[in-house]
């Protein structure tokens, strides 16, 4: 493990004659994150290079005791991220990603729909520090592809967006939710929910689930969205969406997604699933 300013005096020889295939995270790895390291491993094959970054960014918070909160596990994430295949996991440092310190606010990012809507709506400043950072990381990496979950699928929309913009020769490659048993989707905060609070959460999967059968019908998401609150969810959102542009009206044979944002247990959950076009 190591700065960025140590891996690149460290590994740039290697790196150099290696393509990159770059894994960013917050740490706090679970199966997802094993997930996308493995997806990375394969693409890279034996010459390839898969390097695992782990930065908590503030600037990507608005709400100082959510970052207070999010857990810290750096001995055990060097373990996962080694054992699915990383050939290198690096902790850069705020001083590294933001020179000029770090800001109060992120400049913005306006990428229309993406960073308008849903999460974007409900965490002011949210995504213009994922682009911030994601930038600087790109910037210091030099990837060829770089690997993101489904999970969070309208930052998996605005990361290519960035790199449509500014990274044109960088695959930005998706990889599918890893879930629970139960179908809960894994996520790092899910450490805060309690046995009984992990039941009601598996409802919002369910949820998703029943508007995919009814074909994506706004119809059915308001009354999944209404269960959901009688159960004592309290819903950030619960739409259907275009896939691509995230715009809440889905034109006929495009591919929607479901979105889901719900706060439960003292936890803020999201999920989606794919609506065929």
């Amino acid at each position: 493990m190591s700065s960025f300013h140590a891996w690149r005096t460290g590994c740039f020889s290697v790196t150099q004659k290696s393509a990159v295939h770059f894994v960013p995270t917050m740490g706090a790895l679970h199966d997802g994150h094993g997930a996308l390291i493995q997806a990375a491993r394969q693409a890279a094959g034996d010459d390839g290079h898969v390097v695992v970054s782990v930065y908590v960014n503030p600037t990507q918070f608005n709400d100082a005791s959510d970052l207070s909160k999010y857990p810290r596990t750096q001995d055990a994430d060097v373990d996962l991220a080694r054992c699915c295949g990383a050939d290198a996991v690096v902790f850069p440092t705020s001083e590294e990603m933001y020179p000029k310190g770090v800001p109060g606010r992120a400049e913005p990012s306006d990428y229309g729909a993406l960073t308008r809507l849903w999460e974007a709506a409900h965490r002011p400043g949210h995504f213009d520090g994922v682009v911030a950072v994601v930038r600087a990381l790109f910037e210091a990496t030099n990837p060829v592809a770089a690997y993101f979950g489904e999970k969070d699928w309208q930052q998996l929309a605005v990361i290519r967006r960035l790199a449509a913009l500014e990274f044109p020769e960088l695959d930005v490659v998706p990889v599918p939710t890893v879930r629970e048993e139960d179908g809960l989707a894994m996520s790092s905060r899910n450490v805060h929910l309690s046995s009984e609070d992990r039941e009601g959460a598996k409802a919002l999967y369910s949820a998703l689930q029943s508007v995919v059968r009814s074909d994506g019908a706004d119809e059915e998401a308001q009354k999944q969205g209404e269960l959901l609150e009688q159960a004592g969810h309290r819903l950030d959102y619960f739409a259907v969406v275009d896939a691509e542009t995230l715009e809440p009206k889905r034109m006929q044979g495009r591919p929607g997604r479901v979105l889901i944002a719900s706060h439960w247990g003292g936890v803020r959950l999201i999920d989606n699933v794919a609506l065929e076009g």
